[in-house]
């Protein structure tokens, strides 16, 4: 179930000093296939994620009402978790993603595009982070819009931006163009997947202007080829 995605100035509001637990260890599992946006092997990415470092607090819901059991994982490059992926249709109205398209639709994004308009969930690959608060504060681990992530789900690997911001307790979503390239169907009232999809976000690397999709491709494919070496 999709949650109303937050604006940047409300997830400021839910903002709470960081605090960070011990590394704790948590093994994850999916299968992988190949296939891939760029030359790094969705099997490669699944790999490095195969052992968790728990970075975050506690843990998330994959959905309003389900048990918190997804952990925020960290290497020294990058932070990941492993979820759903519901779809995220905010920001600027589209023939698919609109009030009439999608119940909870906000035409805001948290992070907006360079001339100032909100980013198209249609158009644009982005993945949604959930607000800072005690469990995780994305800002600290050197995330925030614009940052480069690479989404691994079916075989497929997307490269995409940190575009938008979402309830505290929640994780797993992903613009409607984000769920298009892995194949995931992307209707905003009946798409998305409960199956695992992996969600890699490396650190301290943001795009601008964050819309910049060549950008976004040449620099995850670079970074995801340091991920998957070690280097």
């Amino acid at each position: 179930m999709r949650l109303p995605s937050l604006t940047l100035a409300a997830a400021g509001m839910a903002l709470l000093a960081p605090a960070l637990s011990p590394a704790v260890e948590h093994r994850t599992r999916e299968e992988p296939v190949a296939w891939s946006e760029g030359t790094v092997r969705a099997a490669d990415l699944l790999a490095r994620t195969h052992r968790c470092v728990q970075i975050s607090r506690g843990r998330y819901r994959s959905d309003d009402g389900r048990p918190a059991d997804i952990p925020v994982c960290g290497t020294r490059d990058a932070v990941f978790w492993k979820a759903d992926l519901d779809i995220d249709c905010d920001g600027r109205p589209t023939a698919r993603c609109n009030r009439r398209t999608d119940p909870l639709f906000s035409d805001a994004t948290a992070f907006p595009q360079s001339d100032g308009r909100a980013l198209s969930a249609e158009r644009l690959p982005y993945i949604v982070v959930p607000a800072p608060s005690r469990v995780w504060n994305h800002r600290a681990h050197g995330v925030g819009g614009g940052s480069v992530a690479a989404v691994v789900h079916g075989g497929r690997v997307q490269y995409a931006v940190v575009g938008d911001i979402g309830p505290r307790g929640v994780i797993g979503e992903a613009s409607y163009a984000t769920a298009r390239g892995l194949g995931i169907a992307a209707d905003p009232r009946n798409g998305g997947t409960s199956e695992d999809v992996t969600y890699i976000v490396f650190r301290d690397a943001r795009i601008k202007p964050i819309e910049d999709r060549a950008a976004t491709v040449a620099t995850g494919e670079r970074l995801a080829r340091l991920f998957v070496t070690g280097k």
